[in-house]
């Protein structure tokens, strides 16, 4: 008999959709397949209590169903069924029918006869008129059948697993450079990742064979790792591009000369030229992400600081020089 929809979820006829939503989160979590893979009945009430809060979840179709317009299923019901909380379920009937039927074919006592009566309906089929059912099924021409042919017929077809998610976190150095993570499986298993150079963030890695069990012989479902690359306090990127922001002192500015800088590759150093200002951009080629078919630059952004504690020194030197430009700089920017 099919169990009354909100008997599945555990509340009342007169539960709100809030309290309809509430009780299936709670079973949804406690019997969801990501933790229950090796349980089939487990899963079975899973599908059950999902079948319950698809109807009852949906205004109209709650209301056909409690009118008794429609069945557990959805399916419109006839004159004379059975109420909602009396409706046989119409899977597990045909389970026992076909478990019978196939004790039977093992056997070998089933006759062409037999398979005309009326016990024959429980697979849905119509009895009327001199077809040969059994023919229909199991090919045209009759034939003597082994067990295994005659088995095949009640046999559950495969199924993949499930694809199970995960979620890590990586540096942003090892987004660039790629690495290998271990990370553990719902299952308890522990399994290396292989993080490919210039991954970016939410990107998929695919295991294929790593998620749930397979149905029936199945192949096992794949783990679907979902990575995400964490933020560098001095490094951005931009495309297979990396950029980042470098201050330089006065004298660095004014006269030029080598730096040296850290980059996610290592360290490295870096020529500026004489006369440089601020927001001038240095490009290192083939120094940003690099990955297959791909080779992205390193931009440096230079910034022109002063010192932070007051220079006398530098004030009196400036305070002689003759060389300031500032109003004709501003004038060609357009801020006259």
């Amino acid at each position: 008999m099919m169990e009354n929809l909100y008997n599945i979820l555990g509340v009342s006829r007169s539960a709100s959709q809030d309290e309809i939503k509430k009780a299936f989160r709670a079973l949804a979590k406690e019997l969801h397949p990501d933790f229950n893979k090796d349980n089939e009945k487990v899963l079975e009430r899973f599908k059950l209590v999902n079948n319950a809060y698809k109807l009852l979840s949906d205004t109209t179709k709650r209301q056909q169903y409690d009118r008794g317009e429609i069945d557990g299923n959805g399916k419109p019901r006839r004159p004379g069924d059975p109420s909602p909380s009396h409706t046989a379920d119409p899977h597990a009937t045909a389970a026992k029918e076909r478990a019978r039927y196939r004790a039977r074919f093992d056997k070998g006592d089933v006759k062409d006869e037999d398979l005309k009566s009326k016990d024959s309906n429980a697979f849905g089929f119509s009895t009327d008129g001199k077809e040969d059912l059994f023919a229909e099924f199991f090919g045209k021409k009759r034939k003597k059948q082994s067990s295994e042919e005659k088995s095949s017929f009640f046999r559950r077809p495969k199924r993949k697993g499930i694809d199970v998610t995960y979620e890590i976190t990586i540096g942003f150095d090892e987004s660039i450079r790629g690495s290998t993570r271990r990370i553990t499986l719902n299952d308890g298993r522990e399994i290396d990742v292989k993080i490919p150079l210039g991954i970016r963030d939410g990107q998929m890695i695919r295991l294929p064979g790593q998620g749930g069990p397979g149905v029936a012989g199945g192949i096992s479902g794949d783990a679907l790792v979902e990575v995400h690359v964490a933020t560098h306090p001095l490094f951005r990127r931009d495309g297979n591009d990396i950029v980042m922001d470098c201050p330089i002192s006065l004298d660095e500015a004014v006269l030029g000369g080598d730096i040296e800088i850290p980059t996610p590759h290592g360290r490295l150093t870096v020529r500026v030229p004489k006369g440089t200002s601020s927001g001038k951009r240095l490009r290192l080629r083939g120094k940003g992400v690099r990955k297959a078919g791909a080779e992205g630059d390193l931009y440096i952004n230079l910034t022109v600081m002063l010192p932070d504690v007051r220079d006398k020194e530098l004030e009196i030197l400036i305070r002689g020089w003759t060389g300031g430009n500032g109003p004709t700089l501003r004038e060609k920017a357009g801020l006259k």
